[in-house]
């Protein structure tokens, strides 16, 4: 399969486009949403070893979801990093003292060019008030969990249980047995380990 055209649909706060796939003597229509780059992070606070998460109205869940901080690349010329450091200081308000990537996927690559790099990031040092940046029309609250209260919390979002089951996952091979290790829970409560 390849494609043979790409024509934009639609262009305003994300792309929507309509690609012709060929394949062998076949063509198919196809809409693809184009959103862009975007990257998360799972924050610790090292000093009070508290993992920090905002909580905010998404349009596609219609109500308020808890994630972990996550903005797209929005400068040309951007790295990852760099979107994520700002990302940080803009919705939590810390400084980054440390990065460590997870995994760079395709959250739902049927239909949805989004491309994410879930990273792990330790901070220590609040050095700006947080709340997300008035211009871009965020309203977030960040909120704070030890790992036993995240642990206990309802996750909706695909990213942060990935990034929650990534921790727990290091925390086993650093030596936590299984049968000490909390179950993280989904938001229709379902346990899983």
């Amino acid at each position: 399969m390849n494609i043979k055209d790409r024509k934009i649909l639609y262009e305003g706060f994300y792309k929507l486009s309509q690609l012709t796939v060929q394949d062998g003597s076949e063509e198919y229509q196809r809409i693809r949403f184009e959103p862009g780059e975007a990257v998360a992070a799972l924050v610790l606070d090292t000093t009070r070893q508290r993992y920090l998460l905002v909580r905010q109205f998404r349009v596609g869940a219609e109500a308020d979801v808890l994630e972990i901080p996550a903005g797209m690349l929005d400068k040309e010329g951007e790295t990852p990093e760099e979107a994520l450091r700002r990302e940080i200081k803009e919705e939590l308000g810390y400084k980054v003292d440390h990065l460590e990537q997870i995994i760079q996927m395709y959250p739902s690559p049927g239909a949805n060019a989004e491309r994410i790099t879930i990273y792990y990031a330790e901070v220590s040092e609040k050095i700006a008030p947080g709340g997300g940046e008035a211009g871009e029309g965020e309203k977030l609250k960040a909120e704070e969990f030890t790992w036993q209260e995240l642990l206990q919390e309802p996750i909706q979002d695909a990213k942060t249980l990935i990034a929650v089951q990534w921790a727990q996952l290091r925390k086993l091979e650093e030596g936590t047995s299984p049968a000490d290790l909390p179950r993280t829970r989904s938001s229709a409560g379902a346990w899983s380990r």
